[in-house]
């Protein structure tokens, strides 16, 4: 089917009248001139604007269809001679012919995209059509040679350009040719450098590499040529335009040299001319194959005019068999070709034209969004934002350890690491089992058996009566008889307290650290902006922080201290009370010891006898079921013992032989519960007033201290100031380049929105 079927807004009517005078061809004007404004402010590289590109192998005949099309003569050498994209634009609004060339710069020499796109005229205005080639070339090596300024390139000859020794070897900007031909069709279409397999593998990479960059925009209309001279199966340039078009939506095939095809090659004009008819099933395009024959080297020396070559090539479509049988002729010879193109590189203009809107205002409200982001210019004095920021971090971290901050962080990781602290003290009680054997029994963790300890610390020693015994035996001295030694109870406290040392260093260590994160999280939050000022104030902050970590951790050792001799508390009765509960609980032990036999399995009466209860707690069960225990009690009551509890019943046991030892491990381990409770809370309540606190009270003054003193030892306090205050060079090239990009989305919109209205 023709592209000139195809319905779409730009076709112009059927009248049979000159479409250049019509509205049509003004309005095509219009949207090629709107195109080439786009493209000069680098619209290109922002959204998929519509373009025709032209690929093809060496030796396709791509060149020739390049001068066909656009009556210019482009350079050829033997090898690669096209380096850099040609962008050629044609308009038939002139009166005379005319050439200008320009050179559209947009990456830079490591094909990296440059800040802003900039179009550089290269040299004169252009009359006369033999100057063409030329002045291609010296465009060529300018653009190859960005280290050098193009205007050096105006006056070499080929001979010389030839000689050059080119910085880069390709390049991805653009030499833009603008013919003004009043023969000509509107049509702008990229050339690109002819695909290669035959060189270094570094070579063929680039081309392949910037023919895909252009093919796989999904507006680009892909014009592939193909040599009839050889087979569509061998032909990389399909397979690359199979690779970025696979239905075949946007491509083109140009079939050329058919006046290769011997008068025996039967075959092959017959596959030929069934691709050309859309009948071939192996090779379908939605727009078809159009064929064209190209002037050989004999008659590119005689330097035919337009007319006469497609005169030529018309006579021998229609006098040349099999392709004098095609019912539709539009697909042969160059004029049907390039109006059928034209036609649908405007359709597509037309219809891309709302989605370009579109694209660009999503583009420009992510570069606001982006730009907003970023902190805005630095507005007050430089010393008046450096104390407003310390005076702020300051106050902020105080609203941290004071926990009035909505960011509670600090103080409940820190809660968490004394929860673990006071179970890594808990761990230290004593492991006493008042029997022979202690092996033989479980451990005694609570007076009630309710509580078993899973975190003990791997230095509690496992102590039985005879364990106890010897502790005794080591420290008497001179005391009278059945006078235990002081000393004894106190060596064993002493076993507990210190243990107490490795909890307490592993609790401020992961205090300091979360100090140091929460630090860390509000210099950046505070000084990030200014990257120098960042440096220089958390290097203060952190000195005083050791310094506070210090202090903090001598603290902890005096807290410490307070717990070894002398052994004392005034909470007597706490004390007390515990003593009988544990001396209670021990002697109950030791009276029926089968019950805490290891493996037993659990049994319910363990401990029954340290429990307290009273005797009307058994006044509604049934005298048969009523414990023993309970009987003893009622009875006791009876005489007149009233207010007893089971474990005074303990007391009527008769002496255990082994009493001293019981009676000072009911002393020492009361003692470690009297102890425990205060440690618990006396080193939490240290670390926060030692380290946090402090810190929080004294960093305001000693940072403002340390600054001032430091910037006025300098030589000049207001360059100090206005260098702390110095924004990132990244955050400032970030805004500059976001700035330059929305200058451009601007101007893209402005131009896409003020279409309308020009035609």
């Amino acid at each position: 089917m023709s592209l000139s079927s195809q319905s779409g807004s730009a076709g112009p009517p059927d009248t049979g009248i000159d479409i250049s005078t019509t509205d049509y061809a003004h309005r095509r004007r219009e949207l090629m001139r709107m195109m080439a404004d786009l493209k000069s402010m680098g619209a290109e590289a922002l959204i998929d604007l519509p373009s025709v590109v032209v690929i093809g192998g060496q030796s396709a005949g791509k060149s020739s269809l390049v001068e066909a099309v656009s009556g210019i003569n482009v350079p050829r050498d033997s090898g690669t001679c096209t380096r850099c994209p040609m962008e050629c634009t044609m308009t038939s609004h002139a009166t005379s012919w005319s050439c200008s060339i320009t050179l559209r710069l947009g990456f830079d020499k490591d094909g990296r995209d440059l800040p802003r796109v900039t179009t550089v005229p290269f040299g004169r205005t252009i009359t006369d059509k033999n100057e063409v080639e030329v002045w291609l070339r010296r465009a060529q090596s300018a653009i190859l040679n960005p280290n050098l300024p193009s205007a050096n390139f105006h006056t070499k000859t080929i001979e010389e350009l030839r000689n050059t020794r080119n910085t880069l070897k390709f390049s991805r900007n653009v030499v833009c040719v603008s013919i003004e031909d009043p023969d000509a069709t509107d049509l702008s279409f990229y050339d690109l450098p002819g695909l290669i397999q035959n060189e270094e593998a570094e070579t063929v990479a680039l081309v392949k590499s910037l023919a895909e960059h252009y093919t796989k925009k999904g507006n680009t209309i892909i014009l592939t040529t193909i040599p009839m001279s050889d087979d569509m199966e061998n032909q990389q340039s399909m397979s690359l335009a199979r690779a970025a078009d696979p239905d075949g939506k946007r491509t083109i095939g140009v079939l050329t040299k058919p006046d290769t095809l011997g008068a025996g090659a039967i075959n092959q004009r017959r596959k030929w001319v069934e691709i050309i008819e859309g009948r071939s099933e192996d090779h379908r395009l939605r727009h078809g194959f159009y064929c064209v024959r190209l002037p050989d080297d004999a008659e590119r020396t005689q330097r035919l005019s337009r007319a006469e070559s497609q005169r030529r090539a018309a006579e021998y479509f229609d006098t040349t068999s099999p392709w004098n049988t095609v019912t539709d002729r539009h697909r042969f010879g160059i004029p049907g070709f390039v109006s059928d193109v034209s036609r649908l590189l405007i359709q597509l203009i037309e219809e891309a034209l709302p989605r370009l809107r579109e694209d660009i205002d999503k583009l420009l409200a992510q570069c606001n969004k982006d730009l907003d982001a970023l902190p805005p210019p630095l507005a007050n004095d430089p010393q008046i934002e450096v104390l407003g920021r310390i005076n702020a971090f300051c106050d902020v971290f105080k609203s941290f350890v004071n926990g009035s901050h909505e960011d509670k962080r600090l103080a409940q990781r820190n809660r968490a690491l004394y929860s673990i602290f006071k179970r890594d003290i808990r761990g230290t009680a004593p492991d006493f089992r008042p029997f022979e054997n202690p092996k033989d029994y479980v451990a005694m963790d609570d007076t009630e058996g309710k509580m078993k300890l899973t975190d003990r610390d791997p230095g509690v020693q496992m102590m039985g009566i005879y364990d106890i015994s010897r502790v005794i035996h080591e420290a008497i001295g001179w005391e009278l008889p059945n006078n235990v030694p002081y000393q004894a109870k106190a060596n064993l406290i002493a076993q507990f307290i210190k243990l107490w040392a490795a909890p307490s260093e592993r609790c401020l260590a992961g205090i300091n650290d979360v100090l140091d994160q929460v630090i860390s999280t509000l210099i950046t939050i505070h000084f990030g902006r200014f990257k120098v000022l960042e440096a220089h104030v958390g290097d203060l902050i952190r000195a005083q922080v050791d310094i506070s970590k210090a202090l903090a951790k001598k603290a902890v050792k005096t807290a410490l201290d307070l717990e070894t001799t002398p052994y004392y508390t005034q909470n007597t009765h706490y004390l007390q009370t515990l003593r009988e509960k544990w001396l209670a609980c021990y002697k109950a032990a030791r009276n029926q010891p089968h019950k805490y036999k290891v493996n037993n399995g659990p049994v319910e009466e363990v401990h029954a006898m340290a429990q307290p209860q009273s005797y009307s707690s058994y006044e509604t069960r049934a005298y048969e079921r009523e414990p023993p225990e309970s009987k003893a009690l009622r009875a006791l009551a009876e005489a007149g013992y009233t207010g007893l509890t089971i474990p005074d019943l303990s007391r009527l046991l008769p002496p255990d032989s082994r009493e001293k030892e019981l009676i000072v491990m009911a002393d020492v381990r009361a003692y470690y519960h009297v102890s425990y409770k205060r440690i618990i809370d006396h080193i939490p309540l240290t670390i926060e007033h030692a380290l946090h606190h402090a810190l929080a009270e004294q960093l305001s003054q000693s940072l403002l201290t340390s600054l001032l003193t430091n910037v006025a030892s300098g030589p000049n306090f207001s360059e100090r100031m206005n260098e702390l205050v110095s924004e990132d060079p990244s955050i400032a090239q970030k805004r500059t380049s976001l700035s330059t990009r929305k200058q451009r989305l601007s101007d893209i919109r402005r131009r896409l929105m003020t279409f309308g209205s020009s035609v």
